[in-house]
């Protein structure tokens, strides 16, 4: 596919969902190149920020945000095969996206959000939440988490992988969605983790979230 946005510094990804001005802010902090999923281009006019592109099939663009964007910024995309953010990640070429307004709301829609983030190559996203983050796990890599923070690992596919600082090591199981997740795993300390493939998404407290960004663009 056709990159329509291609840059050397980490992007902010607005989709439609809950996001909040503070959650744009922190985002563009560690991720000044700024792109919308279709509606979430109301949130980056409201505060007066101008996406580098505009992605999706408009269909949750509001005609008064539309009228504001300049057109070289739009890039319709059709088709119902795929979401809108994975439509917008698709033709991002960057290091690293940090993706806001993909939770809260409707489940379904979140749901497809976790889809298009185990679909996509691990540690290239980081799904930012109200109090948590979400990637998709590399082969390694370390979790600067302090003891007693709820560490959650969730399969999207089978996968195993090992672990150390966890209360629950991973070492020797065999994860699968259908069968065994680890949810609701608690750190004693940084946590490292190791897997043997990708398809596990890890879930822990958002205060790791500029750590995280560093973790994963030193991987490259």
């Amino acid at each position: 596919m056709t990159k329509i946005v291609s840059t050397s510094e980490p992007v902010t990804l607005i989709g439609a969902g809950e996001a909040t001005p503070h959650n744009l802010a922190e985002a563009m902090r560690h991720a000044p190149v700024v792109v919308a999923a279709d509606g979430g281009a109301a949130l980056a006019v409201a505060q007066a920020v101008t996406p580098r592109a505009v992605i999706g099939d408009f269909d949750s663009l509001p005609d008064q945000v539309r009228a504001v964007l300049p057109e070289s910024v739009l890039h319709p995309m059709t088709g119902q095969d795929n979401t809108d953010f994975d439509k917008a990640l698709q033709a991002i070429a960057s290091p690293l996206v940090l993706a806001v307004g993909f939770t809260g709301g409707r489940i379904d829609h979140q749901l497809a959000a976790l889809h298009v983030l185990a679909a996509h190559a691990p540690g290239r996203c980081i799904i930012i939440g109200a109090e948590e983050v979400i990637f998709h796990v590399p082969s390694q890599i370390t979790l600067d988490v302090a003891a007693g923070d709820t560490v959650s690992l969730f399969p999207m596919g089978q996968v195993q992988g090992r672990s150390t600082g966890l209360v629950w090591p991973i070492d020797g199981l065999v994860f699968d969605p259908m069968r065994f997740v680890g949810t609701s795993n608690c750190a004693e300390g940084p946590v490292q983790l190791w897997m043997t493939g990708p398809g596990m998404l890890c879930i822990a407290p958002r205060r790791i979230l500029p750590a995280l960004i560093a973790r994963l663009l030193a991987r490259d």
